[in-house]
């Protein structure tokens, strides 16, 4: 499978899904290291098998082994970070804000591939995670660096719509076998 074989499984109700996942695929104005990125880490951050394995089969073919790598890498990062920063925030003490997290995140701060690309990446799966705090920090970050609105939104929707598509085949899956 990839985006054509994703957009072929999914079932008649899920046309929005579908027409958006070929149409963000295809005409982005995200670089390819941008947008190969945000669809791997958000497929990562949806934890849907069929959804990250075919995904990743076609981001290989448009990322280096580095960026791969990276990509996967703030999927990870930001799975332990968004928990840490949503949760710190939906307490509504704000001392826990001046606290050290005291959580390993080098990978911030050395990704291996472009800076902004990364911050992209987390900004996405923090979208995927819900965490507003990790939104925030990630979007002025990206802001900060010149990034446009318009390709920070790009993201976004790019986290929404593989979203919705591992929600919608993790769906038909359980489905499937009781006939429903």
């Amino acid at each position: 499978m990839s985006v054509d074989a994703l957009k072929s499984a999914l079932p008649g109700y899920a046309k929005d899904t579908k027409l958006n996942l070929g149409s963000l695929t295809s005409t982005s104005q995200l670089t390819d290291q941008q947008l190969w990125g945000t669809v791997l880490a958000c497929a990562f951050a949806t934890r849907s098998a069929v959804v990250l394995r075919e995904l990743a089969e076609d981001a290989a073919d448009h990322l280096s082994a580095e960026a791969f790598e990276a990509a996967k890498g703030a999927a990870s990062i930001m799975a332990m970070n968004n928990v840490y920063y949503r949760a710190t925030h939906l307490i509504g003490d704000d001392a826990y804000a001046t606290l050290p997290a005291k959580l390993r995140m080098s990978i911030i701060g050395r990704p291996g591939v472009d800076k902004l690309d990364f911050e992209l990446w987390c900004l996405a799966v923090s979208a995927v995670n819900g965490c507003g705090r990790c939104l925030e920090s990630h979007e002025k970050v990206l802001r900060d660096g010149g990034l446009s609105r318009e390709l920070i939104q790009e993201a976004l929707r790019l986290a929404a719509v593989v979203n919705a598509t591992a929600a919608t085949l993790d769906a038909e899956a359980v489905l499937a076998p009781a006939g429903v």
